[in-house]
């Protein structure tokens, strides 16, 4: 009664395959394979670090701003 056997598997394949064809099941696989892909993507694109020319460039701001400041200090 517990787990349900090889058997009981390929009996559920079979029913599922005739009640939705099997053009309808390749579908649908193939928009789950396509919304993984856009998932792992997205999360790829997330851990790449921001554009390089702009982070160079809060840089230089960051720096101009400080010194800035260290002659307004100094004065």
């Amino acid at each position: 009664m517990g787990t349900f056997s090889i058997w009981h598997w390929l009996i559920v394949l079979v029913i599922v395959a005739l009640v939705f064809g099997t053009k309808k099941l390749r579908n649908m696989g193939e928009d789950l394979g396509s919304a993984v892909k856009g998932f792992k993507q997205g999360m790829a694109d997330a851990d790449e670090p921001e554009n390089p020319a702009v982070t160079q460039e809060k840089t230089e701001t960051d720096e101009t701003i400080d010194i800035q400041a260290r002659e307004k200090t100094d004065s």
